[in-house]
């Protein structure tokens, strides 16, 4: 009987610990309890979408793929900030004056020219130079008096404009150009000691002709002054690819390109621009 009574003690004491053993586990498992401003709950209303939204944008909002619609939407958005415009854009006709003033302030040479430029997308743009040129002068380091007379010359090439996503009023460009002219001058008034005959020499070398091929890189800005008149400048780098050769003589100046010798150039338009917009102005 004895051992009937430790046995049921002995249990009872082992179902005591477990109990307690289990009230200790579920306690530790239970988090802290930290107050909790409350907030207003969502309401399931669907707000409608800014005004000017894309119609392919709503309606992937509507399909439940928002994560296309808010790529979209993005795209949209920088699509409002940088235009896209449309194929051509305008037209400017200009008239480079800048040797012209010059030589009425004392240079001996000039060259002057019409251009036209078509504007398209806003970025890329063809123009054309046609001009003439002219000269007369006496080079400090010379012995002769050089006469250009007036020839034509002309220029084709393009810019790029790095603003294209800009208003067309004000843009900075580059730009190439190929020129090409054929001209006629005189060689006058060459004087030169003659040691063998000890006298001065006298001659002149007239209606000589020439041509020239050349190439220009060039950089700029083009503003807008009032309603459709621009002005704009142009520090040219250019290179003599080819010229023709006289017996007797080399051309000094070249009509389009200045001093055979010279390597910078410098031009100072200005434009009326005619807009065109041909072709939809695209926002994509």
């Amino acid at each position: 009987m004895k051992v009937l009574v430790t046995h049921s003690i002995k249990r009872t004491a082992m179902l005591g610990l477990l109990a307690v053993v289990f009230a200790l586990t579920c306690s530790a498992q239970q988090p802290d309890k930290r107050h909790v401003t409350p907030v207003k709950p969502e309401t399931n209303q669907v707000k409608p979408p800014p005004k000017g939204t894309d119609e392919k944008i709503i309606q992937q909002y509507i399909s439940g793929d928002s994560a296309a619609a808010i790529e979209e939407a993005r795209k949209d958005s920088l699509r409002r900030i940088y235009k896209h415009y449309p194929l051509i854009t305008d037209l400017s006709i200009g008239l480079n004056f800048i040797e012209p003033l010059f030589m009425a302030l004392g240079q001996t040479y000039a060259s002057a020219d019409i251009n036209a430029t078509l504007n398209m997308w806003n970025r890329i743009q063809p123009t054309v130079e046609l001009g003439l040129g002219w000269a007369k002068t006496s080079p400090d380091d010379g012995n002769f008096t050089y006469k250009g007379k007036p020839s034509p010359y002309f220029k084709v090439g393009a810019n790029y404009n790095f603003l294209f996503k800009n208003s067309p009023d004000y843009q900075v460009i580059v730009g190439l150009r190929l020129g090409y002219s054929t001209f006629s001058y005189d060689v006058r008034e060459v004087h030169y000691w003659n040691s063998y005959w000890q006298e001065l020499i006298h001659f002149g070398l007239t209606n000589q002709h020439s041509h020239a091929l050349w190439g220009e890189a060039g950089v700029g800005l083009k503003v807008k002054l009032w309603d459709s008149i621009s002005m704009g400048w142009l520090i040219r780098y250019h290179g003599i690819f080819n010229y023709g050769k006289n017996s007797n003589s080399r051309p000094w100046f070249i009509p389009g390109y200045g001093p055979r010798t010279s390597s910078l150039g410098l031009s100072l338009s200005v434009s009326y621009t005619l807009p065109l917009r041909h072709g939809k102005q695209s926002t994509e």
